[in-house]
C-alpha cells in the first residue's frame, strides 16, 4: 500500500459548504427523530432527547443527504433514510458507551452515566427499533438489505474489537478489519443510499467505496486524536482508549517498534490492564517516539485520497465539492 504523508493544512477547513447545502433536509431529520422519539414512556424520550440534545456533527446522515443531491435525486426518501442512518447510529453509541463504561460523549456525561446502564441498552434496543421501522416504511428491498447489512457488521466489529482488547500484538490487518465494519460500514451505507434513491446503480457503487474509505479515515483520526488531542477539542475523556486497553494503530506501530522493556510496559497497562495514574504519560512519551501519530495520519491521508478517487467520475457540483470537503476536514481536524 503506498501512503502519501498528510500535510498540515495550509487554510482553514470546514464543513460550512455541507451544510449549507442540506440545512433544510437537516432540519427536516431532525425533527422526524424527535417526533418518533416521544412516547408514553418517560425514560425513552429523556434518554433520547439527552443524546440527540448533546449536538455532533451528524455526519452520517448528512453523507445520505449530500450524497442524494450529489446524484440529482429530487424526491423525499431521503430524509426518513437520513433519520434511519442516525438511529442506528445512537443506538450503537448507547450500547459501546455501556461497554466501554465510557463517562463523556461530546463534552458531555454519557447516558449511562447519568441514567445507568440497564436504561442505556434498552432505549438503544428502541433506536434500533425505530431504524427498522423507518427503513420498512421506505419500501425498498435494497435499502432495507443495505441498511440492515451495515446493522449486523457493526455489530460484528464490535464483537472483534473486544476479542482484540489486550492484545498490542494484533496485526494491522486485523484492526483495519474491526474499523472497517465498526465505523466505515455506516458511513458506505449512509453514502450508498445516495445512489439507490437516484436509481443509479453505478453511483450507488462509487459512493459505497467513498464511504468506507472516508469512515476509515474519520476512525483512523479518532484513533489518533485519543492520545494527542486534549479533551475540550476530543469532546470525551482523553486517553479512554489507553484505559479500556483498546488495541489501536497507535498503540500497533508503537509496540512493533518497541524495546523489550517498552513491551512490557505495553502489556502490564494494556494486556493486564494494570495501570498507574502515570502510565498514560509513558504511553504518550512511547508513542511520539515511534511517531505512532504521524503513522496513523499518515494511514488516514491514504484512505482521503482513495475517497477522492471515488469521487472523481461525477461531474462537478457543489455537493461534490462539498463531499471532498469532508475529505478535507477528515483529516485537518487532527492539526
Amino acid at each position: 500500500m503506498t501512503q502519501t504523508a498528510p500535510k498540515t493544512p495550509t487554510k482553514s477547513v470546514s464543513l460550512d459548504a455541507l451544510y449549507s447545502l442540506i440545512r433544510e433536509d437537516l432540519k427536516r431529520v431532525d425533527t422526524l427523530i424527535l417526533d418518533r422519539v416521544k412516547s408514553e414512556v418517560p425514560l425513552i424520550h429523556d434518554i433520547a432527547r439527552h443524546i440527540i440534545a448533546s449536538g455532533g456533527k451528524r455526519i452520517r446522515p448528512a453523507l445520505t443527504l449530500i450524497s442524494s443531491q450529489l446524484c440529482g435525486y429530487k424526491g423525499e426518501r431521503h430524509v426518513a433514510l437520513a433519520a434511519s442512518v442516525e438511529f442506528i447510529h445512537t443506538a450503537t453509541l448507547l450500547h459501546d458507551d455501556v461497554v466501554d463504561e465510557s463517562k463523556l460523549r461530546r463534552g458531555l456525561a454519557t447516558a449511562n452515566e447519568l441514567f445507568g446502564n440497564k436504561a442505556s441498552v434498552l432505549v438503544g434496543d428502541f433506536m434500533f427499533s425505530q431504524a427498522f421501522q423507518l427503513m420498512v416504511g421506505d419500501g425498498n428491498i435494497r435499502v432495507l438489505a443495505i441498511l440492515s447489512d451495515a446493522s449486523a457488521i457493526i455489530s460484528k466489529g464490535e464483537v472483534m474489537q473486544l476479542m482484540n482488547e489486550g492484545n498490542p500484538e494484533t496485526t494491522i490487518e486485523n484492526y483495519l478489519q474491526v474499523i472497517s465494519s465498526k465505523t466505515a460500514a455506516l458511513f458506505s451505507a449512509a453514502c450508498e443510499l445516495g445512489g439507490v434513491v437516484a436509481g443509479n446503480d453505478q453511483w450507488a457503487n462509487l459512493l459505497h467505496e467513498f464511504g468506507s474509505y472516508i469512515g476509515i479515515a474519520f476512525q483512523l483520526v479518532d484513533d489518533a486524536l485519543d492520545y494527542a488531542a486534549n479533551q475540550e477539542t476530543l469532546g470525551k475523556t482523553v486517553g479512554d482508549d489507553f484505559h479500556e486497553g483498546k488495541i489501536t494503530l497507535p498503540v500497533i506501530h508503537s509496540y512493533s517498534k518497541s524495546t523489550k522493556e517498552e513491551q512490557a510496559f505495553w502489556n502490564r497497562t494494556l494486556g493486564e490492564l494494570e495501570q498507574k495514574p502515570e502510565d498514560f504519560v509513558r504511553a504518550m512519551e512511547i508513542i511520539t517516539k515511534y511517531d505512532g501519530i504521524g503513522q496513523t495520519l499518515t494511514m488516514a491521508e491514504y484512505y482521503c485520497s482513495k475517497a477522492r478517487e471515488a469521487l472523481a467520475p461525477f461531474p462537478a457540483s457543489p455537493a461534490k465539492s462539498a463531499m471532498l470537503e469532508i475529505v478535507d476536514f477528515c483529516v485537518a481536524r487532527a492539526y
